[in-house]
C-alpha cells in the first residue's frame, strides 16, 4: 500500500500573527493582573516594612522583568556596533549632514506640537481645580533635573558608557548611558572615516558584529509576546486603577493629549506626506505595543530600529543613527504632553497665575528640555525641570506620582511611535524611503526577516515567496 507525502508529513501548527499574539498577551495580562491583585499581599516584611507580593505577582514580575533586562543587554553593543557602521556607510550617503539637520527640526516642530496641545488641555480641562488629591501628597522628588545635565551626559564615563552604583547591601549594579554611547560611537565613526583604507579591517568586523547582535536581538523579540503577559499583569498588579479617582481629570487631559498626538497629528503628519496611516500603524505596531507594557523608550529601542528599516523601508545607515538619537531626545509624551499639562495641575493646585511668558517657558522646555536630560531621562526629571524654570514649587511632582506608572504606559508608546515617524517621513521627503519596503503586506513576524531594504533591493522571485511565522523558522 502507497502512502501519500500528505499523509506521511506531519502538519505544522500555525500559531496566530505577532501582532495578534502581542494583543492576546495583553488581553491575558491584564486578567492575571486583576486576579493577581485580588490574592492580596503574602504579607508584610517584618524587617524593612514593605509589602511582600503574592506568588502569581511575583511571576508576573519575573517574567517581565526578565525581558526587559535581556533588551537593555543588548542595547549599548548595538547601538555603538550600528552608529559606527552607519558612519562609515555615510561616505556613500548623499546629503548626510542635510539629514541629520532635518532630523532635528522634525523633531523639535512635532515636540512643539504635542506641547501646544498639552497646554490647551491643561487650559481647557482645569485639572488642577478638579482633582481631590490631598495636599499633604506634596513632596519634593529625590531626582531633579537641571539645564548642566545636558553638559554632563555628554562626557563619557568611560569608553563604553557603562555606570556602576553600590547598593546598601553591599552588591554593584551597572547601567548604561545612551547618550555616552552615542557620543563615543560618533567618535569612533568619524575616526574611522579619517582613518581610511586601514580602518577597513576594523569596520569589517564592526559589521559582522553587528549582524550577529541582530540575530539575538530577532530571538528576543520573539520572547514580547510572552514578556507582555508579565509586564502588563504586574502593573495592573501592582498599581491597580485606584489611585485614578482622585486624580481623574488630570489622566484624562493626559491620555487626551497623547491621543490626539497618536491618533490625529501624527496621520496627519504621514498624509501630508503622501504614507499611507495604516501602513505605518502597522509596521510600527510591534515597537508601539512593546514600548506600552515595557514603559521604556531605550528598552524599545532595539526593536524600534529594526522595525523602522525592515517594516518601513527607512534606510539603514540612516535608520541606525535616527533611531538612538531619538530615544534619548525625542519624546512627545514624556518631554512635551505630560509636563506641560502637569505644570499647568500644580500651578492650579496651589492657585498660582501663569503668564503668556511661562507658556512660551513651558514650550521652550519641552522643545529643548528633552535634549537637556538625555543622559538622565525620565518624564520626573523633565518635570522637575519644567517646574523650577517656572519657578512652580517642586512639592507638586508628589501629588503626581501615585498614577505615574499608568501614565508612563501611553507616554511611552507615543515617545516610540513618534521615533519611528520622523524617520519615515525624513526619508520619504529625501527620496530614499524604499516603497516597495514601505507599502509591502505585513509579515506573522514583527517584520519579514527576508524583507528588502534600502541596502538590499526586492528581488522579484523572492518577493512572491510566502511569508510564514516564527513557528516555522529553525
Amino acid at each position: 500500500m502507497t502512502t501519500s507525502v500528505e499523509e506521511t508529513t506531519p502538519r505544522r501548527v500555525r500559531l496566530p500573527s505577532f501582532g495578534v499574539q502581542v494583543l492576546l498577551g495583553l488581553a491575558l495580562g491584564v486578567a492575571l493582573g486583576l486576579v493577581a491583585r485580588s490574592m492580596g499581599a503574602d504579607g508584610v516584611d517584618a524587617t524593612t516594612g514593605e509589602v511582600d507580593p503574592n506568588w502569581l505577582t511575583e511571576t508576573l514580575s519575573t517574567i517581565g522583568g526578565t525581558f526587559v533586562t535581556l533588551l537593555r543587554a543588548v542595547v549599548p553593543p548595538l547601538v555603538f556596533l550600528a552608529i559606527v557602521a552607519s558612519i562609515a556607510n555615510l561616505r556613500e550617503v548623499t546629503g548626510a549632514a542635510r539629514l541629520a539637520w532635518k532630523t532635528l527640526v522634525w523633531f523639535a516642530g512635532t515636540a512643539l506640537i504635542a506641547v501646544s496641545i498639552g497646554i490647551v488641555l491643561g487650559l481647557v480641562l482645569k485639572p488642577g481645580e478638579h482633582t481631590s488629591v490631598a495636599a499633604d501628597a506634596a513632596s519634593t522628588p529625590s531626582t531633579t533635573g537641571s539645564w548642566l545635565d545636558f553638559l554632563t551626559g555628554l562626557v563619557p564615563a568611560n569608553v563604553l558608557g557603562l555606570e556602576g552604583s553600590a547598593s546598601p547591601d553591599g552588591s554593584v549594579s551597572m547601567s548604561f548611558n545612551v547618550l555616552q554611547i552615542l557620543v563615543v560611537a560618533i567618535a569612533v565613526g568619524i575616526a574611522t572615516l579619517k582613518v581610511g583604507e586601514a580602518a577597513d579591517p576594523f569596520l569589517t568586523f564592526v559589521r559582522s558584529a553587528l549582524a550577529v547582535v541582530q540575530k539575538v536581538l530577532w530571538w528576543i523579540i520573539l520572547l514580547a509576546p510572552i514578556a507582555t503577559v508579565g509586564l502588563l499583569g504586574n502593573a495592573v498588579a501592582s498599581y491597580g486603577w485606584d489611585a485614578l479617582g482622585s486624580l481623574g481629570t488630570f489622566a484624562l487631559a493626559i491620555y487626551a493629549g497623547l491621543a490626539l498626538v497618536l491618533l490625529v497629528v501624527y496621520p496627519v503628519l504621514l498624509r501630508v506626506n503622501g504614507l499611507s496611516v495604516r501602513q505605518f500603524f502597522s509596521g510600527a505596531w510591534p515597537a508601539t505595543s512593546l514600548a506600552f507594557v515595557s514603559r521604556s523608550s531605550v528598552g524599545t529601542m532595539p526593536l524600534t530600529q529594526s522595525v523602522t528599516e525592515r517594516n518601513l523601508g527607512v534606510p539603514r545607515a540612516y535608520a541606525s543613527f535616527a533611531v538612538p538619537l531619538g530615544a534619548t531626545t525625542k519624546m512627545d509624551g514624556c518631554a512635551s504632553i505630560y509636563p506641560a499639562i502637569s505644570a499647568i495641575f500644580v500651578a492650579q493646585f496651589f492657585g498660582l497665575d501663569l503668564s503668556i511668558t511661562d507658556y512660551v517657558l513651558i514650550a521652550f522646555v519641552s522643545v529643548i528640555g528633552s535634549a537637556a536630560t538625555a543622559g538622565v531621562t525620565g518624564a520626573t526629571v523633565m518635570l522637575t525641570l519644567t517646574l523650577s524654570t517656572l519657578g512652580l514649587p517642586l512639592e507638586g511632582v508628589g501629588l503626581l506620582l501615585a498614577i505615574d506608572p499608568i501614565l508612563d504606559m501611553g507616554r511611552t508608546a507615543v515617545n516610540v511611535t513618534g521615533q519611528a515617524l520622523v524617520p519615515t517621513i525624513v526619508a520619504k521627503r529625501e527620496g530614499i524611503l524604499d516603497r516597495t519596503v514601505y507599502d509591502a503586506p505585513r509579515g506573522r513576524t514583527p517584520w519579514r526577516e527576508d524583507a528588502p531594504t534600502a541596502e538590499h533591493p526586492v528581488d522579484e522571485q523572492a518577493s512572491g515567496r510566502e511569508v510564514v511565522g516564527a513557528s516555522a523558522r529553525s
